[in-house]
């Protein structure tokens, strides 16, 4: 579950000063609601993928071919 800063306060700084989380969070969100957004949210979305890009995108915690769900320290 998502716990942090709201979008009335997120609106008031700049996408490259967002966490990680909140970044992802909202990406989510607006993914899930495209097909209902106006112009305007469709240009905030855009924004958190172009940050999340100049970020290099964001770590996933979910498993894959070439690792699993937890770090292994040898």
């Amino acid at each position: 579950m998502y716990v942090g800063r709201d979008m009335t306060e997120l609106d008031m700084v700049a996408k490259t000063e967002w966490k990680d989380s909140e970044l992802a969070y909202f990406h989510q969100s607006f993914q899930q609601i495209a097909p209902y957004l106006n112009e305007e949210g469709t240009t905030i979305h855009r924004e958190i993928i172009k940050e999340i890009e100049s970020r290099g995108g964001l770590s996933s915690d979910e498993a894959s071919w070439e690792r699993g769900t937890t770090p292994k320290v040898d």
